[in-house]
């Protein structure tokens, strides 16, 4: 399965922060378990990159990336692990020239109408839009849609299971993002927004 067809299918991307490699076997497991086979593994810690090649190898039924991507270098390492998209905060060519060379999805983050104008001159289509809730949520994400109606958004930052539902409601949402299902029990977690990811299809 493509990686477009995973977040397709799934319309859910959890942001994965990793302090110490033992802790990837079983919070891999736990999303596993509660339905949902993808994460997206920051390199905001000196072990992502190993993180990623163990989740890629011990977990090969999912669909593992790298988040928080903000230079090249960062880009080949997790590749190079084993990394099937690539996520950054904001947008970035060199990124996006790496991505491109190994034929990688990349997903950056833009906001702003300038932003989303670059992003769509590069050929990408699919965006991360974080802070999410900072930069105006919904509200924005609608008022943005209607000047680009090419581009569809991943939200990222402020979705929980409480506004879950509305955001995947709306048509300009091609998935929803967050750290959500990490805190407290994954596998519950992760359960009950499965749950919500069905209702809303």
């Amino acid at each position: 399965m493509k990686v477009e067809e995973y977040v397709e299918k799934y319309r859910l991307i959890p942001v994965v922060v990793l302090n110490d490699i033992s802790e990837v076997t079983p919070k891999m497991k736990a999303l596993i378990d509660g339905g949902l086979p993808i994460a997206e593994i920051t390199f905001r810690t000196a072990c992502a990159k190993d993180a990623i090649a163990k989740a890629s190898k011990e977990f090969p039924e999912m669909l593992v990336g790298a988040g928080t991507v903000i230079n090249a270098v960062q880009c080949r390492e997790a590749v190079s692990a084993g990394a099937k998209f690539i996520v950054s905060p904001g947008f970035s060519d060199e990124v996006l020239d790496e991505c491109e060379k190994f034929g990688v999805p990349y997903f950056p983050g833009c906001v702003t109408p300038t932003e989303i104008m670059h992003a769509i001159a590069r050929g990408l289509k699919v965006l991360k839009f974080f802070p999410a809730q900072v930069y105006g949520g919904l509200k924005a994400i609608n008022a943005l849609g209607a000047a680009f109606p090419s581009v569809k958004f991943i939200p990222t930052g402020g979705a929980d299971n409480s506004n879950l539902a509305e955001f995947l409601a709306n048509p300009k949402i091609y998935a929803v993002g967050g750290s959500f299902m990490m805190k407290g029990d994954i596998k519950e977690n992760t359960k009950q927004a499965m749950l919500i990811v069905k209702e809303s299809k």
